[in-house]
């Protein structure tokens, strides 16, 4: 009967985390109601505060749901092989190819207000996203003198981000697979295959 409820607890989370969810892309997060997440869920107003706390607690909980998703493809980079094996532009556009790309532009204006509940945890995702991209070029990438993989690694994030915000502000007009795929012919003279020993 304790599992069947707490089971029952999770689901209801969950559902209550995808209607958030489509909602902050839809209307914002500060438009949003906790109305608007019971209507969306069908799950119980009351449910919403007994599980978040509050308002921001839920767009934490969104937050930390789609991070999930786009740390889990970052951390493939340490695992990797070989550049194939851990395709930067493919892990970036199976990313925007995905709803949660949208969400986090739109919860980027959140995001930037050093108040927001959700701030730390944005700086954090994107340490963590150049960290391991760092980790990408330091084992895949010959670099010229002139540049750093720090330096690059910022690079590549923020175009990444860059070509999701133009998209989201005006998706009839940027093909995101395409700028991903310019974005990589760019590295592609970079790249390296890794020494085998013999």
């Amino acid at each position: 009967m304790a599992d069947r409820r707490a089971e029952t607890t999770r689901e209801s989370r969950r559902m209550l985390i995808d209607a958030a969810s489509a909602l902050f892309v839809e209307k914002g997060y500060q438009q949003t109601t906790f109305a608007d997440v019971a209507q969306r869920s069908g799950i119980s107003r009351g449910s919403i505060p007994w599980h978040f706390g509050n308002k921001e607690g839920l767009l934490a909980a969104v937050l930390d749901q789609a991070s999930e998703a786009l740390l889990e493809a970052s951390d493939d980079a340490d695992a990797a092989e070989s550049p194939q094996a851990y395709d930067l532009v493919a892990q970036a556009k199976r990313f925007t190819m995905a709803r949660t790309s949208l969400l986090f532009v739109t919860l980027y204006v959140e995001a930037v207000n050093p108040a927001s509940p959700i701030h730390d945890k944005y700086v954090a995702l994107h340490e963590r996203l150049r960290q391991s991209t760092k980790r990408w070029i330091e084992r895949f990438v010959r670099l010229p003198e002139t540049m750093t993989a720090d330096g690059l690694a910022t690079v590549l994030v923020g175009a990444a981000i860059g070509i999701h915000v133009q998209s989201a502000m005006a998706p009839d007009r940027i093909d995101i697979d395409r700028a991903i795929d310019q974005l990589g012919e760019l590295l592609k003279p970079l790249v390296v295959e890794p020494e085998t020993d013999r």
